[in-house]
């Protein structure tokens, strides 16, 4: 049995049309309790009202500050750990649900994790690790163990010298290509991928991204793409999303994202960006201070303490993700019209 399934173009599209969702997530809520010292209990808000589309061959970076909900959302994806409130379409299937219930979607959707040692089974060899998965879902053990060498030797590791290895007995890098093996065991069609490529080398992490981009070619794979370093999600993204707080400030196709941000944070976020170039070095830090406690946010608009752009409004107005160019969404007041900001545009919202 071929390991790698015939598999349409990566980017799958209606015809005439654009790109369909393959997975759509509406109002996604995750608060956790905490309880300070007088007894009173709170709730640290990680995600506060997600929404967005991953549509069928893409690949969608998210980015952000430490905290600002980017990894809650992606283990509230996979159903790690339980959702408050929110509705996860599937391919139009509402997620645990009697017609997609949590077992089909997860043969469908894996992850793979930052941290390439905890990820593994220390007491598993290789080549069982890759096979477990395929075992569970009842693949025969002899197809499985054919499988997981299959996709070893497609993520650069010869099956004779590693499927017999421990974790402990290879590299970093080494040991996030198992991940990746492992991940496409199942066959499935969304991968989310959780900071998979920050704790390696930078020539381990060129090599690693550039079979990332290969897999999804050659298995028709869609990818969320979870990263704080702004030039690998440039590099490997079609659309980008960023976070702040939890909650998305932004979100559009990678070109006009990176290139002529609208959201403040955003533009923020790429000026913080190191550049060898000493001619486009930010002089002035465009975002000072840190995020507020996500415990007690900041009303309206979350970002508007550390905004240069902030008016009076914006702490008493929550801005809605508005739509301003095709797959293009921010939520600023000053890009939205009637929001009684300044230099909101009197009419047609302004690019």
């Amino acid at each position: 049995m071929s390991v790698i399934p015939d598999t349409p173009d990566p980017f799958i599209r209606d015809r005439g049309g654009p790109a369909q969702p393959l997975l759509s997530v509406s109002g996604l809520f995750k608060h956790f309790p905490v309880r300070k010292s007088g007894g009173k209990k709170q709730v640290v808000r990680a995600v506060d009202g997600v929404d967005f589309e991953v549509l069928k061959g893409e690949t969608l970076g998210i980015v952000g500050e430490s905290g600002c909900g980017k990894s809650t959302t992606a283990k509230l994806l996979m159903g790690l750990i339980e959702r408050d409130t929110g509705t996860l379409l599937y391919d139009g299937q509402p997620v645990g649900e009697r017609s997609m219930p949590w077992r089909a979607y997860r043969r469908q959707v894996q992850m793979v994790f930052q941290d390439s040692y905890a990820s593994l089974n220390p007491r598993m060899t290789v080549e069982q690790s890759i096979a477990f998965g395929p075992k569970v879902n009842g693949v025969p053990g002899r197809q499985a163990v054919e499988r997981a060498r299959a996709l070893l030797a497609r993520v650069g590791l010869e099956p004779k010298r590693f499927a017999g290895r421990y974790p402990h007995e290879i590299s970093g890098g080494q040991r996030q290509r198992v991940n990746i093996a492992r991940s496409l065991a199942l066959e499935p069609r969304l991968v989310l991928l959780d900071e998979a490529v920050s704790a390696l080398d930078k020539s381990v992490e060129a090599q690693v991204l550039n079979l990332l981009l290969d897999l999804k070619q050659e298995f028709g794979l869609t990818y969320i793409f979870i990263s704080h370093d702004l030039n690998v999600v440039r590099f490997i993204s079609d659309r980008v999303m960023v976070m702040y707080l939890g909650r998305v400030s932004e979100i559009g196709p990678s070109d006009a994202v990176l290139a002529a941000p609208m959201h403040p944070y955003t533009r923020a976020l790429l000026a913080s960006m190191p550049s060898l170039d000493p001619n486009n070095r930010t002089q002035a830090a465009l975002l000072a201070g840190d995020p507020p406690n996500p415990i007690d946010p900041p009303s309206g608009c979350r970002f508007h303490p550390r905004c240069s752009l902030a008016e009076p409004v914006c702490s008493q107005i929550e801005p809605p993700l508005e739509t301003i160019a095709p797959l293009h969404r921010v939520a600023c007041l000053a890009r939205q019209p009637g929001s009684g900001h300044s230099a909101a545009p009197a009419g047609a919202l302004a690019a």
